[in-house]
């Protein structure tokens, strides 16, 4: 998943690194008129430059402008039903695709190579750095919601679940995702007096600029389960300066980088024991609230429990 917004005002999201994309295609979209629908389904027409085509993950990510009423200009990673629909593409063919977005996912389909082109540089998931479970994490100093310095060794003690998303992210399968996840998570935990109090929940934003303690407040507001002073005493949201960012992403897996007012970044989802080390980490947005509970749970058990 990944996307890259053209202005810098709507950055969206991505699970491999592109950068220096020069476009040279258009879109235009619209609903189509010659396909069935789902009830709420919508259909918009695309054409763009392919930066990356991930068969393994069921990613196409495609460099397009604005499509008119859904989306502006930027790099986008979408998803696939059919890994087979993404045979014969490659970085720089020129696509066109329908995006089909209905309920809670967005997708591609319909794709077709309509000129073949240069590759674009794009770096290999290879590069990105593959968190091992048992590794070591740095001890990362972040910014609350309260405008508080955190650190991640303060949560020693307790299970810790690290998500990272921007609160402007506009897809519902993308960052609204992870933090509808999230909250399910913490509904869940909230049922289980022993399990709440042995975990801790932290939401990291990569967009410092727009994503400010008062933002992030407000956002968080909307999903904590309370809305008194110790509102955020379980779930957190945080952010750090743009240097600290890039090398916070870089550990934790996904690629980052910023660009001319644009912006390229990856989804990951992680869980720290309570020792501070990597319990278990998730590439994407395929897990499930019920999958991560489970682990979280088995995170606080001694090895001999196990």
């Amino acid at each position: 998943m990944q996307a890259r917004a053209r202005t810098g005002a709507e950055p969206l999201l991505i699970l491999t690194l592109a950068a220096g994309v020069s476009l040279c295609s258009w879109l235009t979209a619209c609903s189509s008129q010659n396909e069935p629908q789902s009830p709420g389904t919508q259909r918009y027409q695309l054409r763009g430059t392919v930066i990356t085509a991930d068969k393994e993950h069921k990613t196409l990510v495609v460099d397009h402008e604005a499509i008119p009423g859904f989306m502006e200009a930027m790099a986008m990673g979408y998803g696939v039903k059919d890994a087979d629909s993404l045979n014969g593409i490659a970085s720089g063919d020129q696509v066109t695709a329908q995006v089909v977005v209905g309920g809670n996912s967005t997708w591609l389909e319909n794709i077709v190579v309509v000129k073949k082109g240069e590759p674009a540089k794009s770096p290999p998931a290879s590069q990105l750095h593959q968190l091992e479970t048992g590794e070591e994490v740095p001890n990362f100093v972040l910014v609350n919601q309260d405008d508080q310095r955190i650190e991640l060794r303060q949560y020693r003690g307790k299970a810790l679940l690290i998500t990272f998303l921007y609160t402007r992210c506009p897809l519902p399968d993308y960052c609204p995702l992870m933090t509808r996840n999230f909250a399910e998570i913490e509904q869940a935990l909230a049922k289980d007096p022993a399990a709440y109090a042995q975990t801790h929940l932290l939401t990291i934003s990569f967009d410092p600029e727009y994503d400010t303690p008062k933002v992030l407040r407000a956002y968080g507001s909307k999903y904590v389960l309370q809305r008194d002073a110790h509102a955020f005493d379980h779930w957190e949201f945080a952010s750090a300066p743009e240097a600290q960012m890039k090398e916070i992403a870089s550990f934790f897996g996904f690629g980052y980088q910023k660009e001319s007012g644009e912006i390229l970044h990856g989804l990951s989802t992680t869980i720290l024991s309570p020792d501070g080390k990597i319990y278990k980490w998730y590439y994407g947005n395929e897990w499930t609230p019920q999958a991560v509970l489970k682990d979280l749970r088995s995170s606080l058990q001694s090895p001999a429990q196990k």
